[in-house]
């Protein structure tokens, strides 16, 4: 039983099964893989403890976002090799000064910490998608782009589980994608919030699976 199950009661995943909610979604033929806001203010510049790595940044995560990053460098690897196409979003500093950002408490912004993380830094031929609020879709151009390449799932990896990465999530099953959130490749600053929203968007938006699922379903298409 995984962790972000583990934690709910048995009286809860029989509500859960019972409900017949969780169903797990048919991976497609063209996917696409979404990284959500994985950059320098999210990760620090290193491994450090969280309470340490808020000395750099206020939106770090500490050492589970570096636990993240291998994982998320392995799937990367894997689409990139299969000619997945790749989308990273990171903060829109400059817009976001005027229009507010992702949440109500971040008020310091850092122009260099919203660069890629360097483990996983873009391809040239990889688009950064610039965002203001949580959500990877909230007025970008990143719905247009997924219609071109005639995606018909997303995998989804990034911070935060609870934040940027489920908004995202919602916004995805809304435009009838199916979704694939990587359960290794997603962080959070919080442990029982990344648990929570898990098993949330596992049970009515989304189908949580392993980095081990992840790969097979990719090294699997044509």
């Amino acid at each position: 039983m995984r962790r972000w199950e583990a934690i709910f009661s048995e009286l809860d995943r029989e509500v859960l099964r019972k409900a017949g909610f969780g169903i797990k979604q048919q991976f497609g033929k063209r996917p696409a893989l979404l990284i959500i806001d994985v950059n320098k203010a999210f990760v620090g510049s290193g491994p450090r403890p969280i309470l340490d790595s808020l000395e750099e940044s206020n939106t770090s995560c500490g050492a589970s976002a570096w636990e993240a990053i291998g994982h998320i460098k392995t799937l990367l690897g894997i689409c990139r090799e299969k000619k997945v196409p790749v989308f990273f979003t990171t903060l829109d500093i400059e817009t976001v000064q005027t229009c507010g950002g992702p949440t109500k408490t971040v008020d310091k912004f850092d122009l260099d910490l919203q660069e890629i993380a360097d483990p996983i830094r873009p391809l040239p031929s990889e688009l950064v998608i610039k965002k203001t609020k949580a959500s990877g879709f909230f007025h970008t151009p990143l719905l247009s782009c997924l219609n071109n390449l005639q995606a018909d799932c997303l995998l989804i990896a990034g911070v935060s589980t609870s934040g940027c990465v489920r908004a995202t999530v919602i916004d995805a099953f809304s435009y009838n994608f199916p979704v694939f959130v990587v359960e290794e490749c997603t962080f959070d600053r919080f442990e029982l919030s990344h648990l929570v929203n898990l098993w949330d968007m596992n049970a009515k938006y989304a189908s949580v699976i392993t980095i081990e699922e992840a790969a097979a379903a990719v090294n699997g298409l044509p």
